[in-house]
């Protein structure tokens, strides 16, 4: 047996051979969860080679939710702080807690739905943020607290359908949203663009989430019909984006935004 190829001592594959397959399933059960956090992830590997080769972080110069700048017309700063961070630690933490609660929201809402959820949650973030506080931000914190508001708001929905487990893992999601507003509080985290993320991401669930009833499928075993697929809920998150674009044209008029 040579070094680098582990084999199993039962006569079975190889483990690394063995351990792929879950990888494999696991990325394809997720895609929009692996997706944002390969698109992330390359997003920090250039904000690290443009400040080895220019000097300075140009993506960052560029990107990050600087208030004067948006007021400027510079739109695209509504989103593309979402995939910005300062730092490993704060990348490594945003990424871990998508992985977190990625794959729990998309289980239920669907890839393109899921995916809908982050970016519109992550602009309400920055738009809440641009109304309330002058300093610029970067950062996905918008974007996962909308996840969160958004599994919040389906457990609530389904309280019924899921019984006491949706109540209790809804409680849970309550007390986290809480702490981590209240760990806001430190100076230097925008505790404005989280609280935005967390009710955008609770309302978009409200208007297009997933709505489960539960029927007797075949050989009566009970199954979950979802009565507002994506398919027939998208034009409402074409709405919702209009709603927030408008939302922060006002933004702009922030005496915070000057």
């Amino acid at each position: 047996m040579t070094a680098g190829s582990p084999q199993s001592t039962t006569g079975g594959p190889p483990v690394a051979e063995r351990a792929r397959p879950g990888l494999r399933l696991r990325l394809s059960r997720f895609p929009a969860t692996f997706g944002l956090i390969g698109v992330t992830l390359g997003v920090f590997i250039l904000q690290l080679l443009s400040t080895q080769v220019v000097g300075f972080d140009v993506i960052l110069a560029l990107g990050a939710k600087v208030n004067s700048a948006i007021a400027a017309g510079e739109a695209w700063r509504l989103l593309s702080p979402v995939f910005i961070h300062v730092g490993l630690l704060h990348f490594f933490v945003n990424m871990y807690s998508l992985y977190a609660i990625g794959p729990a929201v998309e289980r239920f809402f669907g890839a393109p739905r899921m995916l809908v959820v982050y970016l519109l949650s992550g602009i309400g973030g920055v738009v809440m943020s641009l109304a309330f506080s002058l300093n610029p931000s970067v950062g996905a914190s918008g974007a996962i607290f909308g996840l969160l508001g958004a599994l919040g708001m389906f457990l609530f929905v389904h309280r019924r359908t899921f019984g006491r487990a949706a109540t209790f893992q809804f409680r849970q999601i309550v007390l986290v949203a809480l702490l981590n507003l209240g760990l806001g509080l430190v100076p230097g985290i925008d505790n404005w663009g989280h609280l935005g993320g967390l009710i955008t991401g609770a309302a978009l669930t409200s208007a297009f989430g997933p709505s489960f009833t539960p029927v007797w499928g075949e050989l009566n075993q009970p199954q979950l019909i979802d009565r507002r697929p994506w398919r027939a809920s998208w034009s409402k998150a074409i709405l919702a984006a209009l709603i927030l674009f408008a939302l922060a044209l006002a933004a702009t008029q922030s005496p915070f935004a000057k």
